[in-house]
C-alpha cells in the first residue's frame, strides 16, 4: 500500500501475480464453455498467441500476437532463425513463461514444421507449430 504522503519505500511495494483463470476453448466443436486455469491455462495462452498475427487486430495491443505472414516466400534459413526469434519474443511477453529454447526445424515444399519447449513456472513442455513459406 502507498502511504498517502506519496512517498514510499521500494520495500513496501508488492507486485501481484494474476491468476490465470480464464474462459475454456474447444476448438474441436468450435465452442468457449467452462473454465481453465493453471499449466492448462497457459497452454491455451500459447495457442491463441501462435495463431494471432500480430498489429492484425485493435482489439490486442501491439505486444501480443506474432509476425509470420511476412515470412512467405523467403529463404528457409532465413525463416528459421526468424521464426525461433519471433516465437521467443512472443511468447515471453507473457510473464508466466520464463523462457523458450530447443527450437528444431523441419521442412517441406510449403511449410516449416517447429517444435521447441516452454518453460513456466508451473513445468515445461514442448509445443509445435507449422508456418507457411
Amino acid at each position: 500500500m502507498i502511504p498517502k504522503n506519496d512517498s514510499y519505500r521500494a520495500d513496501e511495494i508488492r507486485i501481484l501475480e494474476q491468476p490465470s483463470y480464464t474462459y475454456q476453448l474447444h476448438l474441436e466443436q468450435g465452442s468457449i464453455r467452462g473454465y481453465v486455469d493453471g499449466l492448462a491455462a497457459i497452454k491455451q495462452a500459447i495457442f491463441k498467441i501462435l495463431n494471432t498475427e500480430r498489429f492484425n487486430y485493435e482489439i490486442y495491443s501491439w505486444n501480443y500476437g506474432i509476425e509470420l505472414n511476412d515470412l512467405i516466400g523467403e529463404p528457409k534459413a532465413y525463416v528459421y532463425s526468424e521464426i525461433e526469434r519471433r516465437i521467443t519474443e512472443a511468447l515471453t511477453q507473457d510473464d508466466r513463461i520464463k523462457s523458450v529454447d530447443a527450437f528444431s526445424f523441419t521442412a517441406d515444399k510449403d511449410k516449416v514444421h517447429v517444435s521447441f519447449t516452454v518453460h513456466t513456472a508451473l513445468g515445461d513442455f514442448e509445443i509445435e507449430k507449422g508456418v507457411r513459406i
